[in-house]
């Protein structure tokens, strides 16, 4: 349980090069996802949109909240928005480069996978073949009742069906909205790869100044709140420790006969007393906690440096 304990802190820890790998193994996951997904259109009027729709964009919804659970900096971002202003201000730039670059990094693996889904062009085949225009095709054209008309168009992603399989008019259903599913896939990706190079490109034209401070704020915030989270369990196993051996003070004759070791008196505790920094007690924990919350110090350490 440590181990995994410890491989999951390392994912989520506020490494760039990690985060980025982590956005490639979900994107490449939705792909694994998508080509191992049995596929199986209802082809009934009613369901085929429901069933090629939520295909197509309930999984994308899963893997984004995914990409914010697996990010760190999703929940550093959330607590920095929300926290009283207390001693220190709020700069809105970081929390705007936090969100933008948690976003960019939750989309990856959705957009991955509605692209693979539209390239491939099942979904959108099940979901608008019952909105065709059948006079454009020969075959539904000569049906003369529009519900069989609809009944018809819907059984055009069920290869399998006895009406259908050799069909030349399901066939060309079938080729029409592929076409338009894959010219909206490479048109999606087209502008994708357009708006990342423009604001490659263009990053150049802003103030470097300002994204430089809220690049380098925003990692502040992680490293800190990490910090204070390992100080919080030092501080915490310390304390623990002392309560222990308070609670086996009276019984100190039966631990030293089983080769426990007790620190003396005189030597009880001098780096757990500067660990701790005089917290004995529960409420002094609780009333620290809470000043962190509620009253974030302020950035400036110059007078205690002097000091």
């Amino acid at each position: 349980m440590d181990r995994f304990r410890m491989i999951l802190q390392y994912f989520q820890s506020n490494s760039e090069s990690v985060m980025n790998g982590i956005c490639g193994l979900l994107a490449l996951a939705s792909v694994k996802m998508y080509t191992c997904f049995d596929f199986s259109c209802p082809c009934l009027p009613q369901y085929n949109m429901v069933y090629g729709l939520g295909i197509m964009f309930v999984p994308p919804i899963a893997l984004f909240l995914c990409g914010l659970i697996l990010n760190r900096q999703s929940l550093v971002m959330l607590e920095e928005w929300r926290r009283p202003q207390g001693r220190r201000k709020k700069d809105r730039a970081v929390i705007r480069h936090m969100c933008s670059s948690i976003m960019q990094r939750a989309m990856v693996a959705p957009v991955v996978w509605i692209i693979v889904t539209l390239l491939d062009g099942k979904c959108l085949i099940c979901a608008f073949s019952s909105y065709v225009d059948p006079e454009k095709f020969v075959g539904f054209a000569n049906a003369s009742h529009p519900v069989q008309v609809q009944q018809l168009l819907a059984k055009v992603p069920c290869k399998d069906d006895e009406l259908m399989r050799n069909d030349t008019s399901r066939k060309a259903v079938s080729r029409y909205l592929r076409c338009w599913s894959q010219a909206l896939g490479w048109s999606i990706l087209l502008v994708l790869i357009i708006t990342a190079f423009l604001a490659h490109w263009l990053r150049p034209c802003f103030n470097q100044a300002a994204l430089l401070q809220a690049r380098h704020w925003s990692n502040y915030i992680d490293i800190e709140q990490k910090i204070f989270e390992e100080t919080c369990c030092e501080h915490s196993r310390l304390f623990a420790h002392k309560c222990i051996l308070h609670f086996f003070k009276s019984m100190q004759q039966e631990i030293k006969l089983h080769s426990f070791s007790l620190p003396c008196e005189g030597e009880s505790a001098e780096g757990e007393e500067d660990h701790l920094r005089g917290i004995t007690d529960q409420d002094k924990v609780n009333q620290l906690l809470k000043m962190w919350c509620y009253e974030k110090p302020p950035l400036d350490v110059s007078q205690a440096t002097q000091r």
